[in-house]
């Protein structure tokens, strides 16, 4: 790793540089419509101060998508680019977000990691958050919101 780390707000410019990070990330789920653009774009106006991007060496090594309801926050797609790992840049970006999230007067935050995700799950355990025994239910409304899983 070279170069300085900067942890920064994501903002609608940031979306080529985090679809392509996503698309390096083996297992990682891609839905059509709400990591389009265009919803991505929507998050963002809609949450504009908690979601952060890494940028090291000229580009972005992790973005984490985070946002709230008024209730409870959540963070979505959370990743670091495989050959940064293991140099703070997760638990950095968290912390971010947690900051955020707390200055927004929220109390709880919440997030999905597929059972499949050796990875992330010892990620989220190593800093500290617990798992819950709480079923997860989805409902698709828009039939054209496929996820395509990244196999490479």
């Amino acid at each position: 790793m070279s170069g300085t780390l900067k942890i920064l707000p994501m903002t609608a410019s940031d979306y080529d540089g985090v679809r392509a990070l996503w698309m390096t990330i083996k297992g990682f789920g891609i839905r059509a419509l709400d990591d389009s653009r265009e919803d991505v774009e929507r998050f963002i106006r809609r949450n504009p101060t908690t979601s952060v991007v890494a940028r090291m060496d000229g580009r972005i090594v992790g973005s984490i998508l985070c946002g709230s309801d008024g209730r409870q926050g959540a963070l979505y797609h959370v990743c670091v680019a495989e050959e940064y790992r293991r140099h703070g840049i997760g638990t950095q970006m968290v912390a971010y977000c947690i900051r955020e999230l707390t200055r927004m007067g929220i109390n709880k935050v919440a997030l999905i990691a597929f059972k499949s995700n050796d990875v992330g799950n010892a990620f989220w355990k190593q800093i500290g958050w617990k798992q819950t025994d709480a079923n997860y239910y989805e409902l698709t409304l828009n039939e054209k919101n496929t996820v395509e899983f990244n196999r490479s």
